[in-house]
């Protein structure tokens, strides 16, 4: 259990020391809740900080019930098996994956002033969230990374659901967390504070 996402973000930061001081690494936080563990990480390491932003895509008839996620390039992760089964067209699909692109590059124009990105160009990126349930958007930001030709793909969180560490593992050079373990409800069972961040406080910690 821990405190809040400051106290995890620095037991996490201890776990990524070889990467201090290293020129070649970029921390990728996760809004919202992922951007005050990002920060906390990459003034430790001594690196820069930045966002990427994916959104799940939720299914015709329940916006909750995800469907896959899109990072801001467009290129989707998506449950085939899914879509099957609940026979989504293709149409709706790329109407929902435009719709989220542009609230994805809306979010980040919010955030970081622009939605572009330079080339990572064989650089070290380590990916940070407060805390993976299911891992949609997750996956979605690694495409992403990918996309940028990042050389070295660091998974790190707090805590990660057992199931989807084993999804995610072979997708990423590395995954590191404190903690990894069933019963996984909720992230927000493993703090006892997890207020919601607000994007006042994200643009705050971006330009900290």
């Amino acid at each position: 259990m821990f405190k809040d996402r400051e106290d995890a973000a620095r037991q996490l930061a201890m776990l990524l020391e070889k990467y201090r001081d290293n020129e070649d690494v970029v921390v990728f936080a996760i809004p919202r809740g992922g951007v005050v563990i990002g920060r906390v990480i990459a003034d430790y390491l001594n690196v820069p900080l930045d966002i990427t932003v994916a959104k799940k895509i939720g299914a015709p008839f329940n916006e909750e019930l995800a469907i896959g996620a899109v990072g801001p390039t467009g290129n989707p992760i998506i449950d085939e098996r899914t879509v099957n089964i609940l026979h989504i067209d293709e149409g709706y699909m790329e109407r929902a994956i435009r719709k989220k692109v542009d609230e994805i590059r809306a979010r980040l124009e919010k955030y970081r002033g622009n939605a572009d990105y330079r080339s990572l160009s064989g650089e070290k990126a380590i990916l940070v969230d407060d805390g993976i349930a299911t891992g949609y958007t997750v996956r979605a930001a690694i495409a992403f990374l990918k996309d940028l030709k990042a050389g070295k793909i660091i998974l790190a969180t707090p805590v990660i659901a057992p199931d989807t560490r084993a999804e995610l593992n072979p997708q990423v050079d590395e995954v590191v967390y404190l903690s990894s373990e069933e019963p996984f409800y909720a992230v927000g069972q493993f703090y006892e504070e997890f207020g919601q961040v607000t994007d006042e406080e994200v643009i705050k910690l971006l330009n900290s």
